[in-house]
């Protein structure tokens, strides 16, 4: 597992990609298949967060397969803008597919900009491109910083999107024990949630 930061692609035909950075940050597996450490799903270039990397090529394949049979249960949270209700499910489709997103509502506090701003947390159940964004901003409670889904005369400029995958839970593929692996809250969150204390 790494964090990664805003900015930067997981993979693809850049030079500055997560992939790429892999091999020379990671500790290669002494296994016998071992393989160039690669990221196994993606995060969008602008959220921050956990992303799981396989070191071995019957892990990566497993992972994969965790990924695509939904086996992984992935937690986010974002700061959206508006009034929402405490809690909903969100089943708009994303590029014509079926998609969930559940969320909650964690906190607000109030804005003079933005009128309110809450802190969510979503669980989607689908993994479509841009899901939790496009979802947010169907609803009307864009995240904060989205320069492609938000509110025209609402978008922040220069600090980013305020969405942070926060935690992957799943039963290892080859041990069997429960892994819960955590990536703690941006600095720009815990600035304006006080009482963030993960």
């Amino acid at each position: 597992m790494i964090h990664k930061p805003a900015g930067i692609l997981v993979s693809g035909n850049r030079f500055k990609t997560v992939a790429n950075a892999l091999a020379q940050n990671i500790k290669r597996s002494k296994l016998p298949d071992a393989t160039a450490p690669q990221p196994v799903h993606r995060l969008d270039y602008a959220t921050t967060g956990i992303l799981l990397v396989g070191k071995t090529s019957s892990s990566i394949r497993a992972l994969n397969k965790m990924f695509e049979n939904k086996e992984l249960k992935k937690t986010y949270y974002a700061v959206t803008i508006g009034e929402m209700d405490a809690q909903g499910k969100i089943t708009s489709e994303v590029d014509g597919k079926k998609s969930q997103s559940n969320y909650t509502l964690c906190g607000s506090v109030p804005s003079e900009r933005f009128g309110k701003l809450n802190l969510v947390q979503l669980e989607p159940q689908t993994g479509r491109r841009h899901q939790l964004r496009k979802h947010l901003s169907n609803i009307g409670n864009p995240v904060l910083g989205d320069k492609e889904y938000g509110i025209e005369n609402l978008i922040l400029n220069g600090k980013g999107l305020y969405l942070h995958a926060y935690s992957l839970k799943f039963i290892h593929p080859f041990t069997n024990e429960e892994i819960h692996l955590k990536d703690d809250f941006p600095q720009r969150f815990k600035k304006i949630f006080t009482q963030i204390k993960k």
